[in-house]
């Protein structure tokens, strides 16, 4: 059996030579090596795994200072508001009767000056991680937005929860998941519902739009070239990564009193800084990724809904087009689909089959004509002629 090794080997003499050409696509990947061998069912990991490999190749070759920086910041600030570097005060918990922002006895006038320089050196990393983000990305600003928001209302959710029970999840009541749960449905539909929806499609308005063709081959290798499925997991990712950042962290400064053993206390810890970094990182992709798929066409990154509102009209393609003459006009038996591929009925005798031109009829195997008659004015013309130049890929 080929080992892990060989595989990305395998992959890498496929793909070396688009890198060096200066571009790569994701219809240039090829894996020699799939988990579909196994099992059938497992075709979808394949084309997944795909993707993960040929994000990793552009995020190697494309990446460069501002990414480094952004991460870099993510990090320090992270570190920052974590860690005291042998101050005390906040691995020592401070005194926990004081708290709160306002006020002469507030908890934030109580700290120590350097705890208070640390803690404002973490804020101006953040705020400097923001703004990067917000600057290097313009296309999705808007995302970026929703989905800061989305992340802060899991964090919320959590810091709540432990407000009634320092000990959360154990010895909770269901009344104690109600804010998590808040959290989680408004980061959901930020992240899912406008977020995913609106990157998915101003996906398709593009390649509809900028990659229309008469071949469906070439549109069909267009839709693979801007593939969202492991884009989709790692919005997945991210969410699951935000709700563990926001458990340890907050689990860590709410449960410090009760813990008896410090090795936990600094393994929450640890937990809260490697998953935030993570959640950075992964929100780094889905902010970069599509920024890089479709910035240099679009000017912005919307839902089909957000654009009607604004004013603009947006083609809606139909799923089928049904073929017409172009000599008469009358409607034949070619049908277009959203894919691109065109489908006739198979020409030879006493065969009822259907199949796309070029390719073999799914009954008798012989290869769909690319030319057709028509039954009124008997002409035999292309079937590409057959849809007009508005409505073709």
């Amino acid at each position: 059996m080929p080992t892990p090794l060989a595989m990305e080997e395998g992959i890498m003499e496929k793909s070396t030579s688009s890198i060096d050409d200066g571009g790569i696509r994701l219809s240039q990947i090829k894996v020699e090596y799939n988990l579909s061998k196994i099992n059938p069912k497992l075709g979808y990991l394949d084309n997944i795994l795909r993707e993960l490999y040929f994000q990793k190749t552009l995020i190697v070759n494309k990446w460069g200072i501002k990414e480094i920086v952004i991460i870099l910041l993510a990090t320090v600030s992270f570190i920052l508001g974590a860690w005291d570097i042998g101050i005390g005060e906040l691995s020592g918990g401070g005194d926990y009767n004081r708290y709160g922002i306002f006020g002469e006895n507030s908890g934030f006038l109580q700290v120590s000056d350097w705890t208070l320089m640390l803690s404002l050196l973490s804020l101006i990393c953040w705020l400097g991680m923001i703004f990067s983000l917000w600057s290097e990305y313009p296309i999705m600003r808007e995302n970026l937005a929703y989905l800061l928001v989305g992340s802060f209302a899991v964090q919320y959710g959590y810091m709540s929860s432990h407000a009634g029970n320092p000990s959360f999840p154990f010895n909770s009541k269901m009344t104690d998941f109600g804010a998590i749960i808040l959290g989680n449905l408004v980061l959901f539909f930020l992240s899912i519902i406008v977020v995913h929806r609106a990157v998915r499609e101003t996906r398709d308005i593009h390649v509809q739009e900028r990659h229309a063709h008469p071949d469906p081959r070439v549109v069909e290798e267009a839709w693979e070239d801007h593939s969202l499925r492991a884009w989709d997991v790692e919005m997945g990712v991210l969410i699951l990564m935000l709700n563990v950042m926001s458990w340890a962290g907050t689990h860590a400064v709410a449960d410090r009193m009760n813990i008896e053993s410090e090795e936990l206390n600094y393994l929450l810890i640890l937990l809260y800084v490697i998953s935030g970094i993570l959640s950075v990182f992964l929100l780094l992709v889905i902010i970069w990724f599509p920024h890089f798929m479709l910035g240099s066409a679009e000017e912005r990154i919307q839902s089909v809904r957000a654009r009607e509102v604004a004013g603009e009209t947006v083609k809606r393609k139909p799923t089928v087009q049904q073929g017409r003459c172009p000599i008469c006009n009358i409607e034949t038996s070619a049908k277009k689909y959203s894919s691109g591929k065109i489908e006739i009925k198979c020409t030879e005798i006493d065969c009822r089959g259907k199949g796309n031109i070029g390719e073999e009829c799914g009954k008798c195997g012989k290869i769909i004509a690319t030319r057709i008659e028509c039954r009124s004015c008997n002409s035999n013309t292309p079937v590409e002629s057959h849809f007009s130049d508005e409505e073709t890929w």
